[in-house]
């Protein structure tokens, strides 16, 4: 059976384009830093996000706890959205790797304020953690893709630079930001003092990641990346996908947008499905079937006997992802298909 895959914007296949440019990549060893795919790459994103370097890593989780690490010591308290990627998703890698005390704060929307971070910056004493580093995620995942409003981030920046503190965002979906509100990524990027992104979300690229921030702080970086084991030797063949995806795959990211709004209002006309279309602001939907009296997994069993996949998201959520291997037929196929099951 052919699937319509809504799991997640990380299951795209490579293009015959991005395939030959795999191909005809130039290599180098990177650990020696002479990979010249790598370091156009890596020039090339910097240069995107107008900071003065990039390091190229495996993968989004490493790309965060590698910066999140270069930044700290031990014992600092980071603040995070409780319902953030790098509280959620990455087993416990601050903690384990920075030996950082994480501080949870709670949203609505995935979007923390100043007077939030300010009410949580703990005073100076000999008991407690140093309150030193603010971790953003932008776009929001398990809030729905939601975006971060640019003058909250602002606002949070004076309030770091009251306090002294380090800011790092999570921006493996930055790219969706920009695209839907075309806010330049320098301008995402500005107020942090270390930025993570992602080429395999949404780009459509295999592999990779890469972290953004000072010539200072890449160089401290490298070494980190060597520690968490992310050297790897002949590295542009997968560099090239990255290229390739940032220098083809951007601008197309409003199609997402687009077929997920579709494919929001389609499902929430669904009985027992429910969608806060608020947060439909990029290329996330998440579903509430808590009406329908069944369990995630009772539902997306179903939806798979039928050509349908999505993934649980929560006790009473589903989620689908829009992306490039994906179309608006596929969406309007999936609505019809979900509107004739019984649940």
């Amino acid at each position: 059976m052919k699937y319509i895959d809504f799991r997640s914007d990380t299951i795209t296949k490579p293009s015959p384009e991005m395939r030959r440019a795999i191909a005809e990549a130039e290599v180098g060893d990177d650990v020696f830093r002479d990979d010249p795919t790598v370091l156009k790459l890596e020039t090339t994103v910097a240069g995107m996000f107008g900071k003065e370097a990039a390091l190229y890593v495996p993968s989004g989780t490493m790309g965060n706890q590698a910066a999140l690490k270069t930044l700290s010591q031990p014992g600092w308290e980071i603040l995070c959205e409780r319902d953030c990627h790098i509280v959620n998703y990455e087993t416990a890698g601050p903690a384990i790797h920075s030996s950082l005390l994480v501080n949870m704060i709670d949203t609505e929307y995935g979007a923390m304020t100043a007077e939030q971070i300010e009410q949580s910056v703990r005073e100076p004493n000999i008991h407690s953690p140093i309150t030193k580093i603010v971790a953003i995620e932008n776009t929001h995942n398990r809030q729905g893709g939601t975006i971060y409003p640019l003058d909250e981030i602002k606002r949070i920046r004076e309030v770091a630079d009251r306090y002294d503190l380090l800011m790092h965002l999570d921006g493996a979906r930055i790219w969706n930001a920009y695209v839907a509100t075309g806010i330049p990524l320098a301008e995402w990027a500005a107020p942090f003092d270390s930025v993570s992104v992602c080429l395999s979300k949404g780009l459509g690229a295999p592999v990779g990641s890469l972290i953004l921030g000072s010539g200072e702080f890449i160089e401290k970086a490298i070494r980190t990346r060597k520690l968490f084991g992310g050297g790897m030797r002949q590295a542009g063949l997968l560099a090239a996908a990255g290229l390739y995806a940032v220098e083809n795959n951007l601008a197309r990211l409003s199609e997402d947008h687009d077929n997920a709004k579709a494919l929001a209002e389609g499902l929430s006309k669904i009985g027992g499905f429910r969608v806060d279309m608020k947060r439909v602001q990029t290329n996330i939907i998440l579903v509430d079937i808590a009406e329908t009296g069944k369990k995630p997994v009772e539902i997306l069993d179903v939806l798979k006997d039928h050509g349908v996949l999505a993934v649980p998201f929560g006790r009473t959520r589903l989620r689908f992802v829009t992306h490039l291997d994906v179309n608006r037929d596929d969406c309007e196929k999936a609505i019809e298909i979900i509107s004739d099951i019984k649940f």
